[in-house]
């Protein structure tokens, strides 16, 4: 294939501007040709060595162990939400209390949190 562009770059050259056409249509129709050889092949399974190798399948776990994945997800999510609590909390206010807000929104970042990581460990 790359002899053909190769041929047809050397034919643009030698014939000049006024056969451009000529020469990609030569071009394509070449490309096409092999195309459609290789669809063929394919089709009919003869193109089997030269098709790229398949990845091999995910190893499972083994029963009772938890994943790099899933520790790494679990102790990273459960920082950010640490991180989001105090930024939520904001320790340099001045108030005693938590407001119904506050502990509304840390509510919720906790919920999130956890069906993030119970949806992740459930997964197949």
């Amino acid at each position: 294939m790359r002899d053909e562009v190769r041929a047809s770059a050397a034919a643009h050259r030698d014939l000049g501007p006024s056969y451009d056409t000529a020469v990609a249509e030569g071009l394509v129709e070449r490309i096409g040709e092999e195309i459609d050889r290789r669809v063929d092949a394919r089709l009919f399974g003869q193109l089997q060595s030269q098709a790229p190798a398949a990845r091999p399948p995910r190893r499972a776990p083994a029963p009772g162990r938890i994943g790099a994945g899933a520790v790494i997800l679990a102790l990273g999510s459960m920082g950010l939400a640490i991180g989001a609590t105090a930024a939520v909390l904001h320790p340099g206010a001045d108030q005693p209390q938590i407001s119904a807000g506050q502990a509304i929104l840390i509510t919720l970042i906790w919920i999130v949190i956890g069906v993030i990581n119970v949806c992740y460990a459930r997964r197949p």
